[in-house]
């Protein structure tokens, strides 16, 4: 793809959604973060069903840390893997705690040896709370980058993400 098409597919993007955003709703970075992980497996409409709540009882990390595992899957048990995301997100926020002193760390090795994060929501994050390009590539990014032949069928979700970065650089 030359240059010319890239910017003229990125017009058009800009055109389709002028006003793209990340459609979880949040204030801050730690709640960035914590709809992001809990948006794994289920939609980003029941995850924001569920974190008014949350926010209003642990709206730091130095709150979420010092929860009660119950009470949270409590709050947001209407949304999948409940369970295991109350924890998650009880104990990454003892390290953001411990290590970090309740700030989100803006770099992806910090960020991805947190529980519950992986590659996806470290993208997600760095890329709406520090502005650092990155692609979050899901199963959606992934068909269409496939179907569209920026991709091959058998890459991984990995080399989908190193592809499109490659073919739209920060300057377009």
């Amino acid at each position: 793809m030359n240059e010319n098409v890239k910017i003229l597919f990125i017009n058009y993007l800009d055109e389709l959604f002028p006003n793209a955003k990340a459609e979880l709703n949040f204030s801050n970075n730690f709640e960035l973060l914590i709809a992001v992980v809990l948006s794994a497996q289920t939609t980003d409409v029941s995850v924001n069903k569920v974190t008014p709540k949350l926010f209003k009882k642990y709206p730091t990390p130095f709150d979420l840390s010092k929860a009660d595992v119950n009470e949270v899957e409590t709050i947001i048990n209407s949304i999948g893997l409940y369970r295991n995301k109350s924890k998650n997100i009880i104990e990454l926020s003892k390290i953001l705690v411990e290590k970090y002193n309740g700030e989100i760390p803006n770099r992806r090795e910090a960020l991805e040896s947190l529980p519950g994060v992986g590659r996806k929501t470290t993208n997600v994050v760095l890329s709406n709370a520090f502005d650092v390009p990155a692609f979050a590539v899901d199963t959606h990014v992934e068909r269409i980058s496939k179907r569209l032949g920026i991709a091959l069928e058998n890459d991984s979700v990995l080399t989908v993400e190193e592809k499109l970065m490659a073919l739209f650089p920060r300057q377009l």
